[in-house]
């Protein structure tokens, strides 16, 4: 079986999620290209993973200070050049186009009628879940990339047929430090962030930033350019992680039971949806802005919560390849329920979910961390 593999780049998270999918779908012996989009090329990082990868332009959103700019989204849309590269995608050579949330191959697909299977955390939306409500949130999720399947990604599976997160395994088993907290919020002035951060000098704050371009030090904050390993090892030491409030990231926090401090991107609804059902789960704390008050307090408060999720990614490779161009919805309760079967338990308070939700199970909590 050969596959075209499109990758949303405008993120870290549909990235990381793809170099957990790679080495699962290889050893299936399926054949995969991937393509990606949404950043330029020269923002791309340790993709070797990959091989000799394709990129589009595709389709981003513009982030100012946090908050999703959708006045300059807008004029900056190159809608004819997408419908273009969508138009000149030439899928002939591929028996099934896999799409974590890239537009450019999930039009193509649709336009040529090739079987396609999304997998992210944004086709949960189109599930029964507890969720912010927004009619544009609506609109981009059932619109920018769909597929013929829907794998959507979650924390819990709310009685619905979904996935666990897919995270890619870290190479790294080291103690934490309670002491060092890991940021990561690319979306943030990188500046004005560590301005914040140098007034609580009691800790040693980590921060991987985009607008970073060298490794450099001011007082308390350790400031690195973005790379993959080096980021892995820092969350594996970690005694904290404050981010935003994308999934892979909180994902990746709650498989090492990292506490977790989430500032969602303002105007994203994934986000904000992400914040509530975190907070719904039990697993995370949330501030709206860049507040020392909050930070401080979680500092000294903070409890670990660990998550342990099975290797979703191999289950979901062999799921594939043995459906193919035939999988579907029906086909997918199966792996859905197998897999949530094999998750370690998460705690919540059941009173906050909805009448017509299963009961989220209590959970054992992780002392390791300070």
């Amino acid at each position: 079986m050969k596959v075209l593999f499109g990758v949303q780049g405008t993120g870290n998270g549909h990235i990381s999620r793809a170099r957990a999918m790679a080495p699962a779908l290889r050893e299936q012996d399926i054949e995969v290209d991937f393509l990606f989009s949404g950043r330029p090329a020269d923002r791309y990082f340790d993709m070797d993973i990959f091989g000799n990868y394709d990129l589009r332009t595709g389709l981003s959103f513009v982030v100012k200070n946090g908050c999703i700019d959708y006045w300059q989204t807008m004029r900056q849309a190159k809608l004819l050049s997408f419908w273009r590269e969508v138009n000149k995608l030439d899928l002939s050579a591929y028996d099934l186009v896999l799409t974590d949330f890239e537009p450019v191959t999930a039009w193509a697909a649709k336009r040529a009628g090739k079987p396609s299977i999304g997998i992210s955390r944004q086709y949960a939306f189109h599930y029964d879940i507890p969720k912010v409500k927004s009619t544009v949130g609506d609109l981009i999720f059932s619109r920018y990339a769909p597929a013929t399947v829907e794998l959507g990604c979650h924390w819990h599976h709310f009685g619905q047929p979904l996935l666990p997160p897919i995270v890619e395994k870290s190479p790294y088993d080291i103690e934490p430090d309670s002491q060092m907290i890991l940021v990561y919020l690319p979306f943030e002035n990188l500046q004005a962030l560590i301005n914040k951060l140098k007034q609580l000098p009691a800790y040693r704050f980590e921060v991987y930033h985009p607008e970073a371009l060298s490794n450099q030090t001011q007082d308390n904050v350790h400031i690195y350019k973005p790379g993959r390993k080096e980021f892995q090892r820092a969350m594996a030491r970690c005694g904290g992680v404050i981010g935003n409030a994308g999934f892979e990231l909180a994902s990746e926090a709650l498989q090492t039971g990292a506490p977790l401090l989430v500032k969602p991107l303002h105007g994203q609804v994934e986000q904000l949806s992400n914040v509530m059902n975190l907070k719904l789960l039990g697993l995370a704390e949330s501030m709206d802005d860049i507040d020392l008050g909050i930070m401080s307090k979680w500092l000294q408060n903070r409890h670990p919560k660990q998550v342990i999720y099975p290797d979703v990614a191999s289950e979901v490779a062999s799921w594939i390849a043995r459906h193919g161009s035939k999988s579907s919805q029906d086909n997918l309760e199966e792996l859905s329920a197998g897999l949530w079967k094999k998750v370690e338990p998460i705690i919540a308070d059941n009173s906050l979910l909805c009448d017509n939700q299963p009961p989220v199970p209590a959970v054992h909590l992780q002392t390791q961390h300070g």
